[in-house]
């Protein structure tokens, strides 16, 4: 198995990526949509955020106002750090049980689309990491348009996230997205044969089957241990 790791900054364009790989039958796991999903009324993630932010933050319906918790987080680190300390162990268990999920149907390769991948420490379990690239005036360009903020509230939504010129020096893949989709789409269709080459005798280990056998021993290690506890 092929744990792929796709990040960017905001208005970079990895939306862009991580559809071309979904068009062309790659399976990608979207953390934002596994985040939108731990939050949902009346789950865990969802009591926590009320706890440490309050009730003004629901809607009517008792749902989480996402973007006005966005706002809120964007402007004030130390919240921001607060939210993420709190999502963080059930997105990155709801990401696990995807990867589980599309193990056991035998796929071969897997996109982890996660934009906190470096600030998660999650690129560790990933091979390659690629990095959508955008210059910073295109970045903020784009931002305004898709958003309609004005320049420094574009700014400050940048600065509230690990620098893009960072994550590309980390990055084993680059894909230059400031120019035309064409271009884009050009450079993608390279990485879609890199990403797609044969698996690594390691990557071949994960199997369906392996995996399976690493669940029933876990599940049976914590049976006996509890079993002791007894």
């Amino acid at each position: 198995m092929r744990l792929v790791g796709l990040t960017g900054g905001i208005a970079s364009g990895k939306s862009t990526i991580s559809n071309l790989f979904k068009s062309n039958g790659i399976p990608v796991i979207d953390a934002d949509i596994v985040a939108r999903n731990v939050v949902q009324k009346g789950t865990r993630g969802w009591k926590k955020i009320i706890n440490a932010f309050g009730n003004d933050i629901l809607l009517e319906n008792g749902e989480i106002d996402r973007a006005r918790l966005g706002q809120m987080v964007f402007s004030d680190p130390v919240k921001r750090q607060i939210l993420n300390r709190l999502l963080a162990p059930h997105i990155s268990s709801g990401i696990l049980w995807e990867i589980i999920k599309l193990w056991m149907k035998g796929c071969k390769v897997i996109i982890l689309d996660i934009p906190l991948l470096f600030e998660t420490k999650m690129d560790r379990w990933t091979n390659p990491v690629i990095v959508v690239w955008v210059d910073p005036q295109t970045q903020i360009e784009r931002l305004m348009s898709r958003d309609g903020c004005s320049q420094e509230q574009a700014q400050n939504r940048i600065n509230a996230q690990l620098a893009l010129d960072w994550k590309k020096s980390e990055a084993d893949i680059v894909i230059n997205n400031s120019g035309l989709l064409d271009d884009t789409k050009e450079q993608f269709r390279e990485v879609l044969k890199q990403v797609s080459e044969p698996l690594t005798w390691k990557e071949r280990m994960i199997s369906r089957d392996g995996l399976l056998s690493i669940v029933l021993c876990t599940a049976v290690g914590i049976l006996l241990a509890q079993k002791n506890l007894l």
